[in-house]
């Protein structure tokens, strides 16, 4: 299993904008082509402005076939063409879990 963290860092004083355009337009989408979203932060203190998000994914292979199905679906382009613009930069990092943790996410609501 690979973690992804993304980051995006927003435009100054749009993190508040992006958030609710993301519960608004762009959660149901991702948690149903996705699935597994191990947890959804933005941040208090260091780099401002910062919403830090992370997906749990079997292998590459399986990240690479859920995010092109993300990006091949109408709806999730329509949100990405609103919520690029409140984005001033991002970030995607690999993470793999210690052999003593097994990370948790809670199922997408039906």
């Amino acid at each position: 299993m690979i973690i992804e963290e993304r980051t995006y860092t927003a435009l100054p004083g749009k993190w508040r904008d992006y958030l609710a355009l993301y519960e608004a337009e762009g959660l149901a989408i991702q948690h149903r082509i996705l699935g597994r979203m191990v947890g959804y932060y933005t941040t208090e203190s260091g780099p401002l402005n910062q919403i830090v998000h992370l997906w749990a994914y079997t292998d590459l292979n399986e990240r690479a076939a859920l995010r092109a199905q993300l990006a091949a679906n109408p709806d999730w382009q329509k949100y990405v063409a609103r919520m690029l613009p409140l984005l001033q930069s991002q970030e995607s990092k690999f993470l793999n879990p210690a052999p003593f943790f097994t990370p948790m996410w809670n199922e997408p609501k039906a």
